[in-house]
């Protein structure tokens, strides 16, 4: 695993995706145009939060469809899709749809879990089912069973002039080996592990002991993932806000951004009892000094660190140019390209 001066492996970044809903096509051709960017920099990997019912991209599978058409060589992720609002069946058909159009570069990442505000939409969401739906993961295992071309159908043959597969169409080979699940809790990473699911760490744990230390938790979770798939892939996620090209109006922006999202990270929030990672803010060398600092980095070869939310366009090209061009290096990074 990586130790301080070791070099990271793979560097990517994610975004929400945020737009104006009364007139969302400039934020979404903003977030074209910033993985667009994040290639044309040498980032080995983009991906897209999941967001229903809120002014974040709410199909990411739809976007990575257009980006696999204005890219090349960068991989493509989810991070996560909320398998509660999804059917697996229909899912891994636009997943495997995606993949042959980018060309084996999908990276999907997944969680579960009842869907957020679910008492408020189970009604439209599910309407005859709503007590009914396993949120489980189960409903992962299926996803990962019809990406590898496990049956979905008990038929395969023809009738009259139709053509029928009993595994999902297109097939593409490889697409399972690279499903990422989101998990917050030492149980989630133990079962990804067991299940050949790769393990995306994010900026949220859940503190099940009562602990405030963000670091050892995350750290806790990936060596039990470690230990349950020696060759499994692991991502961390933060919110990392170089600062060194930034104008002083940016850096005010910045700072308050992150001062108002500090006081969350000092103890567990709700009943989930999570604990959310405090942002790293700052030149490039003193977040560097920090992430090697950090417990949960130096088991990981890979990141995707986390766009802040709301910000504005040239804001997302100082922040990714910085990323890419001081603070990369600076963790022993070289560009793809």
């Amino acid at each position: 695993m990586p130790e301080r001066g070791a070099a990271l492996r793979r560097l990517g970044f994610l975004t929400i995706g945020s737009f104006d809903p009364a007139d969302p096509g400039p934020g979404h051709e903003s977030t074209l145009a910033v993985v667009e960017l994040g290639e044309r920099l040498g980032f080995d990997s983009a991906w897209l939060r999941h967001r229903h019912l809120q002014p974040g991209i709410s199909s990411p599978v739809a976007v990575l469809a257009a980006l696999s058409q204005r890219t090349r060589r960068i991989h493509l992720g989810t991070a996560v899709t909320p398998l509660g609002w999804e059917n697996p069946l229909r899912l891994a058909e636009d997943l495997a749809t995606v993949d042959v159009l980018a060309h084996g570069r999908l990276e999907p990442g997944v969680s579960v879990s009842p869907p957020m505000q679910y008492e408020r939409v189970k009604a439209a969401l599910y309407p005859d089912t709503a007590d009914l739906e396993d949120f489980g993961y189960e409903r992962v295992l299926r996803l990962q069973r019809f990406l590898r071309g496990e049956p979905a159908s008990d038929f395969a043959g023809t009738e009259g002039v139709e053509v029928f597969s009993n595994r999902v169409e297109p097939h593409s080979p490889g697409l399972a080996d690279r499903l990422w699940y989101g998990g917050a809790s030492l149980r989630s990473a133990r079962w990804t592990g067991e299940h050949g699911l790769n393990l995306l760490a994010s900026s949220v744990v859940r503190s099940e002991d009562g602990s405030t230390d963000f670091a050892a938790i995350q750290a806790g979770h990936l060596e039990a993932f470690r230990a349950a798939n020696p060759t499994g892939r692991t991502s961390q996620g933060l919110v990392v806000i170089p600062t060194d090209s930034a104008t002083p109006a940016q850096r005010e922006k910045y700072r308050a951004y992150v001062d108002a999202r500090t006081p969350r990270t000092r103890e567990p929030q709700g009943p989930g009892r999570l604990l959310f990672a405090p942002d790293l803010l700052g030149s490039s060398e003193e977040i560097a000094a920090q992430l090697w600092a950090h417990a949960g980095f130096r088991l990981v070869e890979e990141v995707a660190f986390a766009l802040p939310f709301g910000f504005e366009h040239e804001d997302y090209v100082q922040i990714l140019t910085d990323t890419a061009t001081r603070l990369g290096p600076l963790l022993g990074w070289e560009p793809a390209e």
